[in-house]
């Protein structure tokens, strides 16, 4: 059974056309699994009942930013493994470098494609 058939993804962006870009690539790659989170608020509440495998999450966001979000899920025992990409409008190797320490798996800038949002993903997971 291919990968997209059982991977389940969080997507958390507080903007709802940039959740719906992401979501409508992931649905094109065939992933079945899609949670959408309109902000880390919310996806740390959904995650303490649904774990997922993978967290795509836009940086730039009100009251916790994506840096924020990933140091939140590292901290709990539940998340700490979970894989997490970050995309942001903006390529600050500032951000890039934190969030490798703190252990973020990749980095997709927009505007991106759904073969670019493949990629990401794929060097994180392997192949869907």
């Amino acid at each position: 059974m291919p990968l997209r058939d059982t991977i389940k993804i969080m997507v958390v962006d507080d903007m709802t056309i940039s959740r719906q870009l992401i979501t409508m690539g992931l649905d094109k790659m065939g992933v079945k699994n899609v949670v959408p989170m309109p902000g880390p608020q919310a996806a740390l509440k959904a995650l303490e009942t649904t774990p997922v495998h993978l967290i795509i999450s836009d940086y730039n966001m009100p009251g916790m930013d994506g840096l924020e979000f990933l140091l939140a899920l590292r901290k709990s025992e539940r998340t700490r493994k979970v894989g997490f990409i970050m995309v942001t409008g903006e390529h600050d190797p500032v951000v890039a470098d934190l969030g490798k320490r703190l252990g973020m798996h990749n980095y997709l800038k927009k505007p991106f494609n759904d073969v670019g949002l493949k990629n990401c993903i794929e060097a994180v997971t392997g192949p869907l």
